[in-house]
């Protein structure tokens, strides 16, 4: 099954992605009241979004109510939202009772913790900086997601020629960084319609990777999962679940 895309043109600047869920309400007051995101009503549906709006998460109902379950085999896996002070925002949260992960950094990819909201989608939260570096703003301990942005939509791929061709060529979009993760059996790959040039020429540097986590627009990560004989799965068109990319 392919990706639906809405606007996917050579001019298209990638704007967010829609997810089919059980309850638009409830879901969508989880991401106000707890993560301090913006709501507006469209049809059918919602948008989120942080004060910037580059990205919005779009949610819409379900035709057909059901369990969601992320999958490692899922197209879509997640969202990520960076922030300046990702300790604040773990601090916050457990306060609150949402459950987040610990902080840790992970590899020489990033600083970050994960959630589960109440559906069953994924959230990355990720600091500008890596564990022990400078912070890039102090958060306040009441509002630790004032200076918050969807940072990255991320894909998975086990055919990372058609994905790179398909947004890479056809659409423009830089590639901005690359980061093995072999031993895991996977790369990742962000790109995003920019002029913009990563500090380092080496797309692979991992001084990049701090640079990209405090970019202001969205990037799309791509998962490249190395074993490629398994399908991915997209679920039907109004099934609870990833339903496509948006483009403006």
């Amino acid at each position: 099954m392919q990706d639906s895309f809405t606007n996917l043109g050579t001019d298209g600047v990638f704007h967010g992605v829609t997810l089919a869920v059980n309850d638009v309400h409830r879901l969508s007051s989880f991401y106000v009241d707890h993560l301090s995101m913006k709501r507006r009503n469209v049809g059918g549906g919602v948008e989120l979004f942080f004060d910037s709006d580059a990205c919005i998460l779009r949610l819409v109902h379900a035709e057909v109510s059901c369990p969601y379950a992320s999958s490692p085999r899922d197209r879509y896996w997640k969202i990520g939202i960076t922030l300046p002070d990702l300790d604040a925002a773990y601090q916050y949260l457990t306060s609150r009772g949402v459950g987040v992960s610990r902080p840790h950094q992970f590899e020489d990819i990033g600083y970050m913790s994960h959630i589960t909201d109440p559906e069953g989608f994924q959230i990355e939260l990720l600091q500008h900086t890596f564990a022990g570096q400078a912070k890039t703003a102090q958060a306040d301990p009441e509002a630790p997601f004032s200076e918050a942005a969807i940072g990255q939509v991320t894909l998975r791929t086990t055919n990372l020629e058609r994905d790179l061709k398909r947004f890479h060529s056809e659409n423009g979009m830089r590639l901005l960084s690359v980061q093995r993760l072999t031993h895991y059996g996977f790369d990742l790959y962000f790109l995003a319609k920019t002029v913009e040039i990563p500090p380092a020429s080496d797309l692979e540097a991992v001084e990049n990777r701090p640079w990209l986590w405090q970019r202001t627009y969205v990037t799309l990560e791509l998962q490249h999962i190395h074993e490629s004989d398994v399908p991915l799965t997209i679920p039907p068109k109004g099934q609870v679940g990833y339903q496509g990319l948006l483009f403006r």
